[in-house]
């Protein structure tokens, strides 16, 4: 047990608990608790080897990374836990972001925490030692709800846009309901004379005033209650956002009115006016604005619920000899589950029976259905096809391939990019900057303005709170990574890091892995050359016969194009192998010797009239074999690791982007400069173990800029994560992938091109939006203010200025859902 140390007087102290591995008996708890009393800060350090816990209290200037350095000194590790995802409630704007990730930065132990103000998440990095808990209690003290989201899907965020949407709707109803008698007498009266005089024909001037002075109370009581309640609060704490700009310029409007209909004698003569209509109508398309980008919202996160919905909720499971329907969450590892016609798949597994074909698109791109038989993997949501399959699940729960997509999907639409940095730090002073200028604007008008002075400073003062909100400019860049992100997964690519999205766009050359990446990754026979009238099969038949005794993968290769042509194998008798040179064997009676020509010299036969095709096909990059029979040449094989179809496509569609492509290998010289010259890749890097693959992409990098490398195996991993950005073909090693920022999930090439493509337009879609959102705030704040009036006398009402910033928003958004449609021309 740790000895507390002496507490300085007055030093506030809190808890931390680690977790601790690698203890294993009572000395590791000695060694540990000393190591963390020797921390600066440290006041009582207690280990408990039962629960492999440290629990520490310290003062609160201590850095949980001192704790974890201290104990990893000792020779013991703290694991790092899982990024921290909390649902944030209340955020209307980029300010309000910037304080929700203020909040949690300041929390001793984070290491970094970023929020969407599109998703409404936050991704928190932090040490063993910071709860949820903690997390969620520093945002409600930034006056913000959260909550823990859990690492299963969260089926349920659909619905609860759904029913804000229905909220947003519902007060946008009885807002304009009541917003527009409102309108009708104060604006019709100014713009139709005759209605003005029925009006104090009628009711009378005061009367008018004392109706309006309801209506347009009702308005802010209720349907533009949430205002009041979220930005007033923020004004008190110093931290102004959205909703404190909108409280501010309809109360100010309200409060005037409400002044010169019920004590006119207060304010100076010719200044007695009401401003009700603005008010109210301010209020009603904020809430147009709020309403339609919730509907548009929805529509950019519709990739997740897309993918959540592909996953089937029961399936039929053999117990015995009984079919029972589960649910997909029990099933278990080993199961066998049933699958009829048309039904999607339950889960990850093998085929054990039938045969059918499998339309794969959702994780492929690709619209052809994969034909499936014994031994074949299916993956779960995928959609069985006219046959009847038995699969044994393999994968379930979270670690199955859909779980996965949904997950980097996930991650990676909650990515902050670099250009967000800007953004950042521009929204972070612009609502106080915004006060600041409607300050200023009610000053200069109320000195300076023309009779009524208080009139125009106030409704000047007014315009320009409400142009100013920055709802536009939080939704521009996450907006565009949510749709971009989804798109990109419904082509197949997954961006498993979100920041990779900008890093493609600034690639200036793509490095190629040769084998799997632009091969196939498996010898294949190319040619089966037979010496005068010998009969092909036949003799194809011996060969493949004496090559399924070895394991060498060019065996393999004869052997499997034996069997796809349908051939039988003769027995085989007398089998001998001789490493580095061939094999030989008896088969029907005849004496068969395979091998490379110094093997066939050897054995006295001579292959001089395979000399000049033997020289074409090395040219060609395939590796020749020859065959004697009974001491006599008969057929000269040759087998290469053939390029993948789509290969010469997408290094064509790569150059056509302007990007310049290469190609690193640990192959030999002749067969990279073969394979780069068929692909039409002008760069070669051959012979490289794994390690130097990274040194050859710094060399690549220095060359020519920010490079790419795709790869698909462990000998790739090293690579993928040294590049800016690392592509890792789908069907590669896990490994590969981990290391990767991008998922080819189809294995296809072709998709390389796609996705820088893709990265450009969601590049430029960000950059539009951005745009727009700073250039129409730069642009109508000095309009709203009265700057035009001078000269034209030109003034900005309060009222268009809020239906002009709820379109603003409306704009970035709509413009982000055009990347639902991007299709890569000419690739």
């Amino acid at each position: 047990m740790a000895t507390a140390a002496t507490q300085i007087p007055g030093q506030a102290l809190h808890d931390i608990s680690l977790p601790i591995e690698g203890m294993t008996c009572a000395s590791c708890v000695g060694r540990v608790e000393k190591a963390l009393r020797g921390v600066r800060g440290v006041q009582r350090a207690e280990v408990n080897l039962a629960t492999e816990r440290a629990s520490v209290s310290v003062a609160d200037d201590v850095d949980v990374a001192d704790l974890v350095s201290a104990i990893g000194a000792a020779g013991y590790i703290v694991p790092v836990p899982a990024p921290i995802e909390l649902s944030i409630e209340g955020m209307t704007c980029a300010s309000c972001v910037g304080r929700v990730e203020r909040s949690l930065a300041d929390v001793p132990g984070v290491q970094s925490a970023t929020v969407n103000l599109a998703t409404e998440r936050a991704f928190v990095t932090a040490g063993a030692g910071v709860s949820a808990e903690t997390l969620i209690d520093a945002v409600e003290k930034a006056g913000y709800g959260a909550a823990r989201v859990s690492a299963a899907v969260d089926s349920g965020n659909a619905a609860k846009r759904d029913a804000e949407a229905a909220v947003l709707q519902r007060n946008l109803m009885i807002a304009a309901a009541l917003t527009l008698p409102v309108f009708v007498i104060e604006m019709g009266s100014h713009l139709f004379p005759p209605l003005h005089h029925l009006v104090m024909r009628t009711i009378g001037m005061q009367a008018s005033w004392t109706l309006q002075f309801v209506l347009a109370s009702l308005v802010l009581l209720f349907p533009g209650r949430a205002f009041l309640a979220k930005g007033v609060p923020a004004l008190l704490r110093r931290a102004p956002d959205m909703n404190s700009l909108v409280a501010l310029g309809t109360m100010a409007a309200w409060g005037y009115s409400t002044v010169a209909t019920f004590a006119p004698h207060w304010l100076p003569p010719g200044t007695v006016n009401v401003f009700f209509e603005a008010a109210a109508v301010i209020v009603t398309l904020i809430l147009l604005g709020r309403w339609l980008e919730a509907k548009a919202k929805g529509r950019t996160s519709r990739v997740i619920e897309q993918l959540v919905a592909l996953a089937p909720q029961t399936a039929r499971v053999r117990r015995g000899t009984a079919i029972v329907e589960l649910p997909v969450a029990e099933i278990q590892s080993g199961d066998v589950v049933e699958l009829r016609p048309g039904e999607r798949v339950a889960v990850d597994g093998v085929v054990v029976e039938g045969e059918s074909f499998v339309d794969e698109s959702m994780i492929s791109g690709e619209p052809v259905p994969v034909a499936k038989s014994e031994g074949a993997e299916v993956v779960g949501g995928t959609i069985n096809g006219q046959g009847n399959l038995a699969v044994r699940a393999t994968t379930v729960g979270e670690a199955s391939v859909l779980a996965r997509i949904i997950r980097m999907v996930e991650q990676a639409q909650g990515a902050k990019l670099p250009i967000q940095a800007l953004v950042d730090r521009v929204t972070m002073w612009f609502v106080p900057a915004v006060i600041a200028l409607a300050s200023l604007t009610f000053i200069i008008w109320l000195l300076f303005g023309p009779d009524p002075a208080l009139g125009f400073a106030l409704v000047n003062a007014v315009a320009v709170l409400i142009i100013a909100c920055p709802c536009a400019m939080g939704l521009a860049t996450p907006t565009s990574i949510m749709v971009g992100t989804g798109r990109a997964a419904e082509m197949g690519v997954l961006f498993r890091k979100g920041e990779a999205l900008q890093a493609l766009r600034e690639a200036k050359i793509v490095a190629l892995d040769k084998t799997g990446t632009l091969t196939e990754g498996r010898p294949t026979l190319t040619d089966f050359i037979v010496l005068d009238a010998s009969p092909r099969d036949e003799l194809l038949a011996m060969v493949a016969a004496i090559e399924a005794k070895s394991e060498h993968p060019i065996a393999r290769a004869i052997v499997e194009a034996a069997e796809a042509e349908g051939l039988t194998l003769p027995a085989v008798s007398r089998f001998e192998a001789r490493p580095g040179f061939g094999v030989e064997a008896e088969v029907a009676g005849r004496r068969v010797a395979i091998g490379a020509d110094r093997y066939l010299n050897q054995l006295g036969v001579d292959v001089a009239s395979f000399e000049d095709l033997s020289a074409d096909l090395g040219h060609d990059g395939k590796s020749p074999l020859y065959v004697a029979v009974d001491g006599r040449l008969a057929a000269m094989v040759a087998v290469a690791d053939p390029l993948k179809p789509e290969a010469v496509r997408a290094v064509a569609a790569l150059r056509k982007l302007g990007l310049k492509v290469a190609m690193i290998t640990g192959d030999n010289v002749r067969t990279a400069r073969t394979i780069a010259r068929q692909a039409g890749i002008d760069h070669v890097v051959a012979e490289v173990m794994p390690d130097g693959k990274v040194s050859a992409l710094e060399a690549l990098r220095n060359d020519f800029g920010k490079a790419v490398f795709v790869g698909d195996g462990i000998n790739d991993a090293p690579a993928l994560a040294a590049a800016d950005v690392g592509i890792a073909i789908g069907s590669g090693t896990d490994i590969a992938i981990e290391a990767a920022d991008v998922v080819l999930m189809a294995g296809d090439l072709g998709n390389v091109p796609k996705a820088i493509a893709l990265s450009s337009a969601v590049m430029a879609n960000i950059r539009q939006n951005l745009f727009w959102a700073f250039g129409y705030n730069t642009a109508l704040i000095p309009v709203a203010a009265g700057l035009l009036y001078p000269a034209s006398g030109t003034l900005l009402s309060p009222m268009l200025a809020a239906g002009a910033m709820g379109l603003s928003s409306v704009f970035v958004l709509t413009n982000a859902l055009r990347l639902k449609r991007f299709v890569p021309s000419a690739i």
